[in-house]
C-alpha cells in the first residue's frame, strides 16, 4: 500500500519560516485584518479585505492589487485551532485553486509555520511555482519586517 503522503508529493509545495516572535502574535498576524494589510501579498503589492470570518465555515474575501491590476482572493476555512492551525481552500470569488494547511509551532518565544499547498493536479502545482515560490519568500520577508515594528 502506498504512503499517502507519497500520492501528493508531486502536487504539494511545501514552505517553512521561522519568525522571532510568539506564536500568539504570528497566529494573530495571520487571522486579523488590522494585521494582514501590513504584510500580506509579495513586494508590491498592497491588499484589501472586505470579509474575514476565520472560523470553520467562515471565509475571507479580499482583493490584492499588485502589477496594475486588481486579484480577488477568497479563502473557505475548514479548521481553524488557534494557536496551532488554519485549514483552508484558497481560490479567486468563484472557486478554490489549492488546499492549504498552516502548522503554527512554538519554538519558546520563536515561531516556526509550515505551509502544505496541495493542488488537485501535478500541472496546477508546476504552473504555481512560477511565482508562487517567490511570491511566499517575499510575502514571509513582508511578515518578519511587520513583526519587527510590533516590538
Amino acid at each position: 500500500m502506498a504512503d499517502a503522503r507519497s500520492d501528493i508529493a508531486d502536487r504539494e509545495l511545501v514552505f517553512e519560516r521561522e519568525f522571532d516572535a510568539p506564536r500568539e502574535l504570528v497566529w494573530r498576524c495571520w487571522t486579523e485584518v488590522e494585521h494582514l494589510v501590513h504584510w500580506w501579498g509579495p513586494d508590491g503589492f498592497s491588499t484589501r479585505y472586505e470579509e474575514m470570518d476565520v472560523r470553520p465555515g467562515g471565509v475571507a474575501r479580499f482583493v490584492m492589487h499588485g502589477w496594475e491590476r486588481d486579484w480577488p482572493n477568497k479563502m473557505w476555512f475548514h479548521e481553524v485551532d488557534p494557536p496551532r492551525r488554519l485549514v483552508f481552500d484558497h481560490g479567486d470569488f468563484e472557486r478554490p485553486w489549492f488546499h492549504v494547511t498552516v502548522d503554527f509551532e512554538d519554538l519558546g518565544g520563536r515561531t516556526r509555520t509550515v505551509q502544505r499547498l496541495t493542488f488537485d493536479t501535478v500541472e496546477a502545482c508546476e504552473a504555481a511555482k512560477k511565482y508562487g515560490v517567490e511570491g511566499n519568500r517575499q510575502t514571509s520577508a513582508r511578515l518578519v519586517a511587520y513583526l519587527k515594528t510590533l516590538r
